[in-house]
C-alpha cells in the first residue's frame, strides 16, 4: 500500500509539466496552428522562471516569468506561421533547436554555469504536499473541454481549425484568434517548464526539459487533440516516468546497475502508444494549412 502511495506521490509530482505543454499543444492545434516548438518554450519557461525566482527571491513572479517567457518565443512561431506563412513544423523546430543554444548561453553569462543553476525558491507546498500548479494543472483540462464546448469563443476556435475560410464568412477574425490560442499555448508550456524548475527541481538544469516537450506533443495526439484525452495520455506518461524512477531507486538498492534501460521506459511506451494509436486519431481539418485572407 505504501509503494502504491508512494507512486500515486511521484505521479501527482511529474505530471504538471507534461498536462500543461499538452494542453497548450491541444489550444494551438484545435485553431489550425501546429506547435513542435512546446520543448523550446518549455526550456525557456524553466530557465526564465528559475532566473527570476532567484533574482526576486519570489517563485510565484518565477513562474510568471515563465509563462511570459514561453508566450514570448510562441509569439516568434505564431509571426512567422500567420504572418510570413512559414512552414509550421520547420518553425517549431528552428525555434526548439535556438531555445537550446540560447538558453545554454543564458545560463552561462548570467549564472558562470553551463549546467546548473544556482538554487532557485520552491513554489511552497500545500495540500497534500504538492503545490498549487499540480491541483490547477488537474482542473484545467475540465476548464478547456467546457471552453470548448460551451463558449461561444471556444466554439470559434474549433471552427476555425476545422474550417477558417467558412469561419471568416461569419465575421471570425480567424489570424487574430489563431495568434491568441498560439500565444496561449506559450504560455502554458512555459508554464510547464515552470514547474520544472521551481515547482520540483528548485534550480534550473542545462538538460530541461529533456523532451517533455516531445512526449507532452505525443499526449495531445494520443488524446485526439482533446484537453480531456490530452491530460489522460499525459498523467499515463508521467505514470511511466515515476514508475521509472521507484524502479531505478529500488534497483539501485539493490546494486543492479539497471538504471539506463529504465530511463527509456516512458519515451519507450510514448513510441509504442503513438504506433498503435495514431492511425485512428483525426487531427483538425485545417490543422497546419495556412489561412490566407486574400484567397476568400
Amino acid at each position: 500500500m505504501s509503494a502504491l502511495m508512494s507512486l500515486l506521490q511521484a505521479l501527482l509530482e511529474y505530471a504538471p509539466p507534461l498536462m500543461f505543454a499538452a494542453l497548450g499543444g491541444v489550444l494551438s492545434e484545435k485553431s489550425g496552428v501546429v506547435n513542435i516548438g512546446l520543448e523550446g518554450m518549455m526550456r525557456f519557461g524553466a530557465f526564465f522562471a528559475a532566473a527570476v525566482a532567484i533574482w526576486t527571491g519570489n517563485p510565484w513572479l518565477g513562474a510568471v516569468a515563465g509563462m511570459v517567457a514561453g508566450a514570448a518565443v510562441a509569439s516568434v512561431h505564431a509571426l512567422l506561421c500567420l504572418r510570413f506563412r512559414a512552414d509550421q513544423v520547420v518553425s517549431g523546430v528552428a525555434l526548439n533547436l535556438v531555445a537550446l543554444g540560447l538558453i545554454t548561453f543564458l545560463l552561462e553569462i548570467s549564472f558562470a554555469s553551463a549546467g546548473v543553476s544556482p538554487p532557485a525558491p520552491q513554489l511552497p507546498r500545500s495540500l497534500g504536499g504538492h503545490t498549487a500548479l499540480t491541483w490547477l494543472a488537474l482542473a484545467l483540462p475540465f476548464g478547456m473541454h467546457w471552453f470548448f464546448t460551451r463558449t461561444a469563443t471556444g466554439l470559434r476556435v474549433r471552427a476555425i481549425g476545422e474550417n477558417p475560410k467558412a469561419a471568416a464568412t461569419l465575421g471570425v477574425r480567424v489570424l487574430r484568434l489563431r495568434a491568441l490560442c498560439v500565444l496561449g499555448s506559450g504560455g502554458l508550456a512555459g508554464l510547464g517548464g515552470a514547474c520544472l524548475s521551481i515547482g520540483i527541481l528548485g534550480q534550473f538544469d542545462a538538460r530541461m526539459p529533456a523532451g517533455q516537450g516531445f512526449m507532452a506533443l505525443a499526449a495531445m495526439v494520443f488524446g485526439k487533440w482533446t484537453p480531456l484525452g490530452a491530460a489522460g495520455a499525459a498523467l499515463f506518461f508521467a505514470g511511466a516516468d515515476a514508475l521509472q524512477r521507484q524502479l531505478s531507486f529500488s534497483l539501485h538498492a539493490a546494486d543492479l546497475r539497471l538504471e539506463g534501460v529504465f530511463l527509456a521506459l516512458p519515451y519507450v511506451l510514448t513510441l509504442l502508444v503513438l504506433a498503435l494509436g495514431v492511425g485512428r486519431t483525426r487531427a483538425p481539418a485545417a490543422d497546419g494549412i495556412p489561412y490566407a485572407p486574400e484567397e476568400r
